[in-house]
């Protein structure tokens, strides 16, 4: 399950909606592989928000359940190939967060 919200500087965003939409399947595809998760359990956001001049313009926040597969290696690897692809999206410098949820107190409606 990533939660992936893709927050762009809203100066920027204009100019990378398109490529950035189009770059959603693959990174779902890359996401789905790599973490194990079916396409169902994924969710993205992107959105255009106000960034401070000195700070990367686009910023990817992912929440994922923690599996034993899931080692600190394997989630870094994913994270270089993500931003890769956002990127190739947006022609800009990417910082990528990722934090793990507590399964015993993390609740999904779909």
């Amino acid at each position: 399950m990533p939660n992936v919200k893709i927050f762009v500087d809203d100066s920027l965003y204009p100019a990378v909606r398109a490529p950035l939409v189009q770059a959603l399947g693959p990174i779902r595809d890359l996401l789905c592989a790599e973490l194990a998760v079916d396409v169902p359990a994924c969710q993205f956001a992107v959105l255009p928000v106000g960034a401070m001049a000195d700070l990367p313009r686009v910023n990817v926040e992912m929440a994922i359940l923690p599996r034993p597969e899931r080692t600190r290696e394997r989630v870094l690897s994913v994270c270089v190939r993500m931003r890769a692809l956002v990127e190739a999206a947006t022609g800009t410098h990417v910082a990528i967060r990722v934090t793990s949820l507590d399964p015993e107190t993390y609740i999904a409606l779909k």
